[in-house]
């Protein structure tokens, strides 16, 4: 039997726009909301910061699924809870998914080439994961902890220094160095996130480089993806982060990982309008790592190519000053007064 296809659509509205949503409440208030937007009796205007992006999420969903607006409109009560059910289904189901895989693959992500991990961290199990193991506790380690101090690294392996959601960890700078001088410097340009991305997003086959070997289609494919996404970022974090803990659940109630609030803290920053240039400098970084292909437009072509002296060549021609007789630069016949050969005989100069 068919997948339901509003199943699908949680599925990627979770990865890619919010994991932490109660849905039922998102379509009910949205709904209602772009009801009175429509009718004029309210303006965007008159919604305070949190309605506003309510209502995007809302018309992110929307958009994300073909016919649903109609379907919400005209649809019983009943059916709009059946609507909310399957796509709340499909979040779930695709991190319970993505939570499984990652926790066995991470594992080889984290092992230093040509090296073995001491004590070793079984694919399947969290017990030893964590701050009990050295690896691991460094990586999730806060940047403003110093792992390296024992009285610390104790604390945090007993349970008596519990970092909670806003006390970020090492693993998500580049080459895992926190400067804190400059703390944009490398942040979530980590090579451990962009293995989960192109994991979950674009096959695991995909994750060390070269042409993807899956059999079907990638996640990114299915949904016509060709840009990273800031929620999808910090979805990958979260689960990054949650693999390498040993905490046994994934759950936004759990006050140990603090989950949900690491994700929204990160959604926060990135959504932040004064912060801008720094994402838009983040986010065609990771697009290059994740679709290149896609961003290939804006690269930089060489003076001397073809296409750069084909539009140099249409630049001139539209400002009068190509020689269409000499094929090079200079005055045009126009300009010189003297007509040009339609037919030039052969062999003439």
């Amino acid at each position: 039997m068919a997948s339901n296809p509003l199943v699908g659509h949680g599925r990627h509205f979770g990865r890619t726009i919010r994991t932490f949503c109660r849905i039922h409440t998102l379509i009910t208030n949205g709904l209602g909301r772009a009801m009175q937007l429509e009718l004029g009796r309210i303006t965007e205007e008159d919604l305070c910061h949190s309605e506003l992006s309510e209502q995007r999420l809302y018309a992110a969903l929307l958009k994300l699924s073909p016919g649903l607006e109609e379907r919400l409109n005209t649809g019983s009560d009943q059916d709009l809870h059946y609507v909310a059910d399957m796509i709340t289904k499909g979040i779930s189901s695709a991190r319970s998914d993505d939570t499984k895989s990652i926790k066995a693959a991470i594992v080889d992500w984290i092992t230093p080439s040509n090296r073995v991990l001491s004590p070793p961290i079984l694919r399947n199990i969290k017990e030893n994961r964590g701050f009990h193991h050295p690896r691991t506790g460094e990586l999730l380690c806060p940047v403003n902890l110093d792992w390296n101090d024992e009285q610390i690294r104790r604390s945090l392996a007993g349970g008596h220094m519990v970092p909670s959601g806003d006390l970020w960890p090492r693993f998500i700078y580049r080459y895992f160095e926190y400067n804190p001088q400059d703390p944009w410097e490398g942040l979530l340009r980590s090579s451990l996130l962009v293995m989960a991305y192109k994991h979950v997003f674009t096959s695991p086959s995909s994750v060390h480089g070269g042409a993807s070997k899956a059999t079907r289609s990638s996640n990114a494919r299915i949904h016509g993806m060709t840009a990273v996404t800031i929620p999808s970022i910090a979805y990958i974090a979260t689960q990054v982060r949650f693999a390498l803990n040993d905490s046994p659940t994934f759950c936004r109630t759990d006050l140990v990982t603090d989950s949900e609030h690491f994700y929204n803290l990160i959604i926060d920053l990135l959504e932040d309008e004064s912060e801008q240039e720094e994402v838009r400098d983040l986010l065609n970084w990771w697009n290059q790592h994740i679709f290149p292909v896609q961003v290939s437009h804006i690269r930089p072509v060489h003076g001397e190519s073809v296409i750069a002296k084909i539009k140099e060549r249409r630049r001139l021609i539209n400002a009068g000053l190509w020689n269409t007789r000499e094929g090079q630069e200079g005055p045009s016949a126009s300009e010189t007064g003297t007509p040009a050969l339609q037919n030039p005989p052969r062999g003439s100069a």
